[in-house]
Formats: C-alpha cells, structure tokens, sequence
C-alpha cells in the first residue's frame, strides 16, 4: 500500500508545528525536525519558567522588604517574627508595595513589628 505524503493531516500536524516555530532562527523556523525539536524545548522551557517566575517574585519581594526594613534598623527575620507575634497577617507583595508606595503606612507597621519583638 502506498504512503500518503501530500495528506491534510500531515499537512495540519507541520503547520501547527511550523507556526509555534515562528520567530525562531534559521532552519528552526522553516524545516519541521528542527523546528519540532526547537517548539518541545521551548514549551518544556515555558512550563518550567511559569514556576520559576513566583520564586523569582517572592525573592524580588523579600529583598525590597529587608532593604526598607533595615532603614528602620531591624532585619527581615525579625520584622516577619514580629508581625507573626502581632498577629498581622499581610503578605510579602502587599508588604513590598507598601514600602515603596506608602512609606509611613510601611513604618507603621514596623512599629507594630518591633513593640511584638520585645515584648
């Protein structure tokens, strides 16, 4: 029996792989293996990045935190031991955005931090 290598469904499968490759470099856009090869690293790639992003965020958070923290001269761990004593529950990224946007709010809070510390 003979192949079908004009087939629609062919066709379909190396299109849908072919437009995933757009924008790609030299034969990874235009040629299917390499652009098959390119599309399944570059989504495997974007799966993983997705998880990375929310690490890369937490981190970008605590570090605006302690820097604004330590103006106020406490460290980070001590002013995230405080709000759990104080029972303030607010997260890294409304606290992150809270010392930049309002920094009197943000010194508020540090006090309420600092008297549960010593206390």
């Amino acid at each position: 029996m003979s192949r079908a290598i004009d087939g629609s469904k062919r066709k379909n499968r190396r299109a849908k792989i072919l437009k995933l490759a757009k924008g790609f470099k030299g034969d990874r856009k235009s040629n299917f293996r390499p652009a098959k090869d390119a599309v399944v690293k570059a989504l495997d790639h974007a799966y993983s990045g997705r998880k990375l992003k929310k690490r890369e965020y937490r981190s970008l958070w605590i570090a605006r935190i302690n820097a604004a923290v330590r103006d106020e001269g406490l460290s980070y761990s001590r002013f995230i031991d405080g709000l759990t004593k104080a029972g303030v529950s607010l997260n890294r990224k409304a606290l992150s955005n809270m010392a930049i946007e309002d920094p009197a709010a943000f010194k508020a809070v540090v006090e309420v931090a600092k008297k549960a510390v010593k206390a």
